[in-house]
C-alpha cells in the first residue's frame, strides 16, 4: 500500500482515559520497515503510526490529549489498518481504492475512538469510527505532521522535529538508509516476500 506520507514529543505522561473520544488527525508518521519477533521467529512489517488529538481531555498544561495507533502499512483483508479506515469512512473500500489509497487524507479528519488501557494501563485505540450525525470536533491545536520515507516526499526537517526515540526507530529502517544516499547507489536490503501481505495476527 502507498504512503503517502511518534511518540507524543510531550512532557506529560497521562493517560487518556478510557471510553469514547471525539478525536482529530494530527500525525502521520511512515516508520519504514521494522524488525519484530514473534514466537522466536523475527519478522518485517512496514509501519506506520496515526495520531489523534482528543480535545475533550487535557493534560496538566491544559493542552488536548493526544493517542496514537501503530499499524502494519497493509490493506490487505486482515489487516488492522483497512479495518480502522473502512470504519472511519463508514463505508467499505471500493476496488479501485484497494490499488491505490494515499494515506495522507486521513489528516485532520474527525473520527470517534474506542480506548482501552492495556495491562500496564497504557491507552490503546481499540477502535475507529466515524463521527455520529449531529457530533463535531473542535479544530485542531496541534499542527498536522506527516512524515513519509519515500523519496520524492522526505522532509528531513520533520524528521529532526521527532522525539529522539522516535528518530531512533526510523533510522533503523532501510527505507530510511536508503534515504542517506543521493545518488541511490545503495539498493535496498533484501526483504522477505511475506511483508507486502503481512496482516495484524502478530501482535505488536
Amino acid at each position: 500500500m502507498p504512503i503517502s506520507v511518534s511518540d507524543s514529543g510531550g512532557g506529560s505522561f497521562k493517560q487518556l482515559p478510557a471510553g469514547t473520544h471525539v478525536a482529530r488527525c494530527i500525525r502521520l508518521i511512515d516508520l519504514g520497515t521494522q524488525e519484530g519477533e514473534y514466537q522466536g521467529e523475527k519478522h518485517y512489517r512496514r509501519q506506520v503510526q496515526i495520531t489523534w488529538e482528543v480535545p475533550g481531555e487535557l493534560n496538566d498544561d491544559g493542552q488536548p490529549m493526544i493517542v496514537s495507533g501503530w499499524y502494519t502499512a497493509s490493506l490487505g483483508e486482515k489487516a488492522k489498518l483497512r479495518h480502522i479506515l473502512e470504519t472511519w469512512r463508514g463505508r467499505q473500500f471500493t476496488k479501485e481504492e484497494l490499488r491505490r489509497f494515499e494515506l495522507s487524507a486521513v489528516l485532520g479528519q474527525p473520527a470517534m475512538l474506542a480506548v482501552t488501557h492495556n495491562a500496564n494501563d497504557r491507552a490503546r485505540v481499540e477502535a475507529v469510527a466515524k463521527l455520529p450525525k449531529g457530533t463535531t470536533c473542535p479544530p485542531a491545536v496541534n499542527a498536522t505532521l506527516l512524515l513519509s520515507l519515500d523519496r520524492s516526499e522526505y522532509d528531513p526537517k520533520v524528521y529532526e522535529a521527532l522525539s529522539p526515540k522516535m528518530r531512533e526507530m526510523i533510522a533503523k529502517s532501510p527505507e530510511w538508509q536508503e534515504l542517506q544516499v543521493p545518488d541511490r547507489e545503495l539498493a535496498q536490503p533484501a526483504l522477505p516476500e511475506s511483508i507486502a501481505d503481512m496482516d495484524d495476527d502478530i501482535p505488536f
